[in-house]
């Protein structure tokens, strides 16, 4: 499969530089992911229904007045 592509041309010539850019645009990409997800985290679980231990703590604590 990979022989029978097309031959590249050379407006399609990428130097090391290139590479080590990409990596690192990928690189920062999934650590940004990361970040976002970390900082967000309280708002993903409340988004998929999944309580604190703080939240059913206080509900409990309601509850037995």
């Amino acid at each position: 499969m990979f022989f029978s592509l097309p031959p590249l041309s050379p407006d399609l010539y990428l130097d090391p530089g290139s590479g080590s850019i990409l990596f690192q645009m990928i690189v920062a990409a999934i650590l940004g992911a990361g970040v976002l997800i970390r900082s967000q985290w309280a708002r993903i679980k409340k988004w998929f229904g999944v309580k604190d231990n703080t939240e059913e703590q206080n509900e409990n604590d309601e509850e037995n007045k």
